[in-house]
């Protein structure tokens, strides 16, 4: 049996007294879209900085497929990758020569890297932008070519923190088909405050509150949980969350 792409056991982030990340304990399957949901503050993006071996936890555990992320090697970092909410790309770089780099980066070689580009372009529509600097692409590119760079190492596992953050209702939705598309081809982890959009696009989402897992399973079954129809409202019980710092 395959093991589970994540498994966390009481995964702890202090700083000083705060605790951004308190306790958090979850397994994401093999092939999963798994989102994190909850209001900015958190601890998405803590999480997953542990989950990438980024930052050392506190205290609990962590495995990617079996693996320690705290002990991780070469072998661990080739199967994860990241697209962070801030800019991952060179500014001055065409889309092409940002996407050739990171696979030249993780070891391909310079035709397998044109042909990585070419395909990871092409999915992501991004073919016709190909010559364009990075840094005049619009914001709604720029995240599309985020996600290239985090696809192009055809990681196992990839991290996504909060990748429609300020885009517009049409960016947004262009995003959402393009996940539509990868899932079952990898394990994602979707970090978001939207609503709408772990509903949309998760097999199961968890909500996080102060650092804490406050609830986890479908949206149905939050639904279910918080004897409500609509995810808002689920969010809102589950979290005690005021209404006006819902994103909607």
């Amino acid at each position: 049996m395959n093991s589970p792409a994540i498994e966390v056991r009481g995964l702890t982030k202090r700083y000083g007294a705060r605790a951004a990340v308190d306790g958090l304990s979850l397994t994401v399957e093999d092939g999963e879209l798994f989102a994190l949901l909850g209001l900015n503050g958190a601890g998405k993006t803590t999480t997953i900085k542990m989950l990438c071996g980024l930052t050392e936890p506190t205290d609990g555990a962590a495995l990617v497929y079996g693996q320690s992320v705290q002990d991780g090697g070469a072998e661990e970092r080739r199967m994860v990758n990241l697209s962070p909410q801030e800019s991952a790309f060179a500014g001055k770089l065409t889309v092409r020569e940002n996407l050739e780099l990171m696979a030249r980066v993780y070891g391909a070689d310079r035709a397998a890297a044109r042909d990585l580009a070419s395909d990871l372009m092409s999915r992501l529509s991004l073919t016709d932008r190909a010559g364009d600097q990075a840094r005049k692409l619009s914001g709604g590119l720029q995240r599309r070519l985020s996600i290239a760079m985090a696809l192009i190492t055809e990681p196992r596992l990839v991290f996504l923190d909060e990748p429609t953050l300020g885009l517009d209702i049409r960016a947004r939705r262009e995003l959402w088909n393009t996940l539509r598309e990868l899932k079952g081809k990898m394990t994602i982890v979707l970090t978001t405050h939207y609503l709408e959009e772990a509903e949309a696009l998760a097999d199961r989402i968890g909500i996080m509150h102060d650092g804490a897992l406050t609830a986890l399973g479908t949206a149905d079954e939050l639904k279910a949980l918080s004897r409500t129809d609509n995810i808002e409202d689920a969010f809102l019980a589950l979290t005690g969350a005021d209404e006006m710092e819902v994103e909607r």
